[in-house]
């Protein structure tokens, strides 16, 4: 089963999702919530796929788009990017508290299936930062996983810096869709100002719960060498290596189907989700 939800917020943002399960009557399951990442939206790629899939391994799987990832009501397109260009750390955050109070009041589909006793939280790329500082201080998110996921929050070079402090705004280029996407001094000032409340690595040595950390070794090096930092600041963490996986498990956008890294990422973090819900 999968059903589509909106969670309207302030002025003309809304939270977009799905629930995915395949529980029976009367069944509850953990609940696993996805964030995507930085030019990242919950109907990219695989990810459809993997909530389904995920769903199948005894968990209810909750996607859903950020606020402010830039795509609006065409579910696929980057049609808002005026909101792309304030979106902060701080709103997604406040995105994750709104969608956790929905579902622990039990106001999402299906909610009849939700084991609010163990909710797990999930990100990949920036979604996995978020993953971190959101899991971290919640008391009701029981694990944290993290797929590809970033180790510091900070995602803008000094050229996108000195852009944005000379214009006003500056311009990073959406590689699949070729769009310039905006990035306004509000979401620099985010990072900057909130430089020790976001430090993932001092966050996660500080964790009190289960944390998986799933890692591709073809990813990005700044990302591998971050799954190494976030690991030896937080020696519990489960860190599993992808030995051939790229930074999206080795799938595109539109999805043309699985591949055994992505197959393996699910394994370990199906395995994760339910250990945990045992204990």
């Amino acid at each position: 089963m999968q059903q589509a939800f909106v969670l309207p917020l302030e002025d003309s943002f809304v939270i977009r999702g799905d629930v995915h399960t395949t529980a029976g009557p009367g069944e509850k399951q953990p609940v696993l919530i996805f964030c995507h990442g930085f030019k990242g939206f919950k109907d990219w790629g695989s990810f459809p796929y993997v909530a389904d899939t995920l769903a199948a391994k005894n968990m209810t799987v909750i996607r859903f788009n950020f606020s402010a990832n830039g795509v609006g009501a065409s579910l696929t397109e980057f049609d808002e990017l005026e909101k792309f260009g304030i979106n902060t750390y701080a709103r997604e955050l406040a995105d994750l508290h709104v969608l956790m109070r929905a579902i622990l009041d039990r106001e999402l589909p299906l909610a009849e299936h939700f084991d609010t006793e163990h909710i797990f939280v999930m990100g990949h790329s920036k979604g996995g930062g978020d993953s971190v500082l959101f899991g971290a201080d919640h008391p009701a998110i029981k694990g944290i996983i993290t797929w590809n996921g970033i180790a510091n929050v900070n995602l803008f070079d000094e050229i996108v810096r000195q852009e944005v402090k000379e214009n006003g705004i500056a311009y990073m280029i959406n590689g699949r869709t070729g769009q310039k996407m905006p990035i306004t001094p509000e979401v620099i000032e985010d990072v900057d100002q909130n430089e020790e409340a976001y430090d993932l690595v001092k966050k996660v040595s500080q964790l009190d719960k289960p944390l998986l950390i799933v890692q591709g070794e073809k990813d990005f090096g700044r990302l591998v060498q971050g799954a190494k930092r976030l690991k030896e600041a937080y020696p519990k963490a489960m860190l599993h290596w992808i030995g051939e996986a790229d930074h999206v498990m080795n799938t595109r956008h539109p999805f043309t189907g699985t591949s055994a890294e992505l197959e393996e990422a699910i394994e370990v973090t199906a395995q994760f989700v339910l250990q945990n819900t045992q204990l």
